[in-house]
């Protein structure tokens, strides 16, 4: 009974001390903030409630799969679109395919050209040819209707005849190539002799083009028309020529024999198209050489050909001196046989002034000479005037051929000058 516990009450035992430790070691944890803020909601019941799917908030690979797959869908819509718009072209396609082979066979097949007489609607005219009838033929679709109108060059299939092109350019293609594009090189300095036929063909071809008001305060009216005419080789085109230097005109130059066509109307018609585009590029010139191609005397013609060029003849009366007035047109006419023309084509009024080129006289010979040698390098033997004063009958033509075959031996003897040996 009186025994007790060493140390009294207040003695611990070894369990308890480590308690003890324990509880000095732990250190103070605020507490926990609370789970909301604010009144409690009140859980919903019914099938509300069970229906509600949560907010989910998508992570950044869910964004970039988003955007991947709006990609995906962009790419599948333009491709639905191509091939929808590919199914709906492809007929519009072939018949543009078929249409422009069906071009190209027209263009590699000969087309021949005609003359547009009535449009009947869009896609029918009657046109007509040189070589026969007018024919009521169709219009192609790829034709510019808007552009065809009565009188219009056109062209047209070689078999069916059918309208498959027109000529944008209403200068016949005759005419476009008489045309001087390059002035030719020789002037009146160039011509030996000739003062008096210089000045003849100045005051009928150029004076009226330049200065018109001299005649008119004269009270006349100036020469429509010369004719050059003399034996061959005298420097009848060599003048032209000159003229066509000097001026600033439009000079046309045209060869007889080329107003001669093979079909019926196609030389009046050439002859009506020259003097169109001259008034048109007026102040013009027109020079048509050999003239007597087709103004020989009228007479009783047994073939067709021979009273085709007489009805050229007739055209070229009508434009010299016709109804209509030429304007600034001047024409200038060269021959060798003045005595074989019309004499319709030679009274005033069509050709004012005839202008005669004899063979050179002597002065006239030394000039021409002194003209092809300048340029020459002749040898101290050489005596050009024993050629001048010779009794043969040289034209400036015969001159030029003398001093161009003087040459021409130089060279086969390898010389450098022109002895007298080789004249």
């Amino acid at each position: 009974m009186g025994q007790g516990t060493p140390g009294g009450l207040n003695r611990h035992l070894p369990g308890d001390r480590k308690n003890d430790g324990d509880k000095k070691e732990k250190k103070f944890e605020p507490p926990a903030p609370p789970a909301r803020v604010g009144r409690k909601q009140r859980k919903q019941k019914g099938p509300e409630a069970s229906a509600r799917v949560p907010t989910v908030t998508p992570l950044s690979k869910c964004k970039l799969r988003l955007l991947k797959l709006e990609r995906i869908k962009d790419y599948l819509l333009m491709e639905e679109e191509f091939v929808a718009n590919q199914e709906r072209l492809k007929p519009q396609e072939e018949k543009t395919e078929e249409d422009r082979s069906k071009v190209d066979d027209l263009r590699g097949s000969p087309m021949s050209v005609g003359n547009l007489e009535e449009l009947i609607d869009e896609n029918h005219a009657i046109v007509s040819s040189s070589v026969g009838p007018e024919y009521y033929v169709g219009i192609l679709s790829f034709v510019d209707k808007d552009q065809l109108e009565p009188g219009c060059a056109i062209l047209m299939h070689n078999k069916v005849l059918s309208v498959v092109g027109l000529l944008q350019d209403d200068v016949d293609p005759m005419v476009s190539v008489m045309k001087v594009e390059k002035a030719p090189l020789e002037s009146y300095a160039d011509i030996g002799g000739l003062d008096s036929q210089i000045q003849e063909i100045k005051e009928a071809v150029e004076l009226p083009l330049t200065h018109p008001e001299l005649y008119e305060d004269i009270g006349i009216k100036p020469p429509k028309g010369v004719i050059l005419y003399g034996e061959p080789g005298t420097g009848k085109t060599l003048l032209a020529k000159a003229v066509a230097n000097s001026t600033s005109a439009t000079f046309l130059r045209v060869v007889g024999s080329e107003l001669i066509q093979k079909y019926l109307g196609d030389g009046p018609k050439l002859v009506r198209e020259l003097f169109r585009v001259a008034d048109d590029l007026s102040p013009s010139i027109v020079f048509i050489d050999e003239i007597d191609a087709i103004g020989t005397k009228r007479y009783d013609a047994h073939s067709g050909g021979e009273r085709e060029i007489q009805r050229t003849m007739l055209e070229l009366l009508n434009q010299l001196d016709g109804f209509d007035s030429r304007g600034d047109v001047k024409v200038i006419l060269a021959t060798n046989k003045i005595e074989s023309l019309d004499p319709a084509l030679l009274r005033p009024g069509r050709i004012d002034r005839k202008i005669e080129f004899p063979l050179p006289d002597i002065k006239t010979r030394r000039r021409i000479f002194q003209i092809h040698t300048s340029r020459m390098t002749l040898a101290d033997d050489v005596n050009l005037e024993e050629f001048v004063m010779t009794k043969d009958e040289f034209s400036g033509a015969d001159i030029k051929a003398i001093c161009t075959e003087a040459g021409l031996l130089a060279l086969r003897e390898r010389r450098m000058k022109v002895s007298r040996m080789l004249f």
